[in-house]
């Protein structure tokens, strides 16, 4: 699969928070070192970022996050144990964070190592959460931009190593896209093996009880798709995206099926063969490296499904991504499409430049609405949609407690810097699937035969209840 976590974060840190647009306020006014030396004889940068605090948060305390000051010094004094401490490493460090008035500001003072997060990073989002609900009055936003440049200019930086996606050609062309894929992906198996478990499997897990572990919550997750495509011993199964090849060989195994996978990935696709390979399906199973808009318009496929790859595709080139999966099915066929929207709450503002630059370039999220009078205009039944955000945000809690567990593993295969990015990236995903502003959609399309019919079922118990595999087409089973 191309991805499943797209930009998220971008609604927690908008460029359109209350953060954000103090510091354009108050960006330009920037002092001299010499003044600023003469200032902090006055008036020390650990009494100003205080201050500033004070100013930003002190009428109502947050109930989950505490800061420490690189002396020491807690702000607030009196806060007692909370879930997550922003730690401020530096003199300089609010302003690094504020006065760029972005996103990608606060982003990239992170990775800097402007300011740390001790403890759990999701619960220090209720910051940014905070930072938003602020007042913009003139007179907040003025006086906190004058406490901000009392503080120190930040540190001259040694060379950086430059994380940023720079892709070049139109947007969402074949070759620009194949850009953006091998960005992201291409970073180190490696690298995704130590937090994505067994089944390397880069999308939302699916947890039938709260204690299942996160390969037992994958394999539940393979099922639950096979089971909404009705998948039936002989069917040729074909699956957009496949990422490291989990899903089809879930299939080819314990359906009795033909399955093909496309990907654009070179190291996903040499991963996955090796895997089937393993697994003694090579007769069975394929993967190649192909763009979905790359494969021929024959009706060749009982099943289709596309995990985490929608939201690569771009609203301009929807009309043709369902168009043209509804060529590759077979009369009565069934496509599962897989992917993230907005929430019910909604992410606040415009998304921000922060993924786009540095974890998925050129990603786009349409909401589910849209997205399905897109399917409907190119002749698909919507069937079934299934929100699963809670779901995904338990599965970003496993990946961020299993790349934080082995953080020294992981820098034999990435800087420091894109640790740094999935850290603060997967953290902004739960919050925001948690809280409701992003969805994950599984939505299943029917294409009709000549009678206006689908394998798709009339009831929907058989996709929750019953064995692995297509023994549970044949009735419930019995479940406490």
């Amino acid at each position: 699969m191309y991805g499943n976590m797209k930009p998220v974060v971008a609604g927690t840190l908008s460029k359109n928070s209350s953060l954000a647009v103090l510091a354009n306020v108050i960006k330009g006014t920037g002092s001299s070192n010499a003044w600023w030396r003469s200032i902090a004889e006055q008036n020390p940068p650990d009494h100003v970022s205080c201050q500033i605090l004070q100013r930003l948060l002190g009428d109502r305390p947050l109930g989950n996050v505490a800061f420490r000051l690189w002396n020491g010094q807690s702000w607030p004094q009196e806060a007692g144990e909370r879930a997550a401490t922003v730690v401020l490493t530096r003199p300089s460090s609010l302003r690094e964070m504020l006065l760029p008035g972005s996103e990608t500001g606060i982003g990239e003072a992170y990775l800097d190592s402007a300011f740390e997060v001790e403890g759990d990073f999701e619960a220090a989002f209720e910051l940014a959460d905070r930072i938003m609900e602020i007042s913009n009055g003139w007179t907040r936003k003025l006086d906190v931009g004058r406490l901000l440049n009392q503080l120190p200019p930040p540190p001259a930086p040694p060379a950086k190593i430059d994380n940023r996606a720079r892709l070049d050609g139109n947007h969402h062309s074949l070759e620009r896209d194949r850009k953006a894929v091998n960005f992201h992906y291409d970073v180190s198996n490696d690298f995704y093996a130590l937090w994505l478990g067994r089944q390397m499997a880069y999308s939302c897990a699916y947890f039938q009880n709260p204690e299942d572990d996160l390969e037992t919550a994958q394999e539940n997750k393979f099922e639950h798709i096979c089971r909404k495509l009705s998948l039936r011993p002989g069917d040729r199964f074909l699956d957009i995206g496949c990422g490291w090849g989990g899903l089809i060989i879930h299939a080819a195994r314990n359906y009795g099926i033909q399955a093909e996978g496309i990907t654009l990935s070179p190291e996903q696709l040499r991963y996955a063969r090796e895997r089937i390979e393993e697994a003694g399906l090579s007769g069975r199973v394929s993967v190649r490296l192909q763009d979905y808009r790359e494969l021929p318009e024959e009706p060749a496929f009982d099943a289709v499904a596309s995990v985490g790859m929608v939201e690569h595709v771009g609203r301009k080139n929807l009309p043709v991504y369902f168009r043209k999966i509804l060529s590759l099915l077979k009369p009565g066929g069934l496509f599962l499409n897989h992917g993230i929207g907005s929430g019910p709450v909604g992410l606040p503002g415009k998304s921000g430049s922060f993924i786009q630059d540095y974890v998925f370039p050129d990603s786009e999220l349409i909401p589910i609405g849209e997205m399905n009078r897109f399917a409907e205009e190119q002749s698909w039944e919507v069937r079934d949609v299934e929100n699963l955000r809670l779901h995904y945000a338990q599965t970003l809690r496993h990946w961020i407690g299993r790349l934080e567990m082995r953080r020294q593993e992981a820098l034999r295969f990435v800087n420091d810097r894109t640790y740094r990015i999935w850290r603060l990236y997967m953290a902004g995903c739960a919050h925001n699937f948690q809280t409701g502003r992003l969805a994950i959609y599984q939505t299943l399309l029917a294409k009709f035969d000549a009678k206006g019919l689908s394998r798709a079922p009339v009831v929907r118990d058989n996709w929750y209840w019953g064995r692995i595999g297509p023994a549970n087409l044949r009735g419930i089973e019995a479940r406490e």
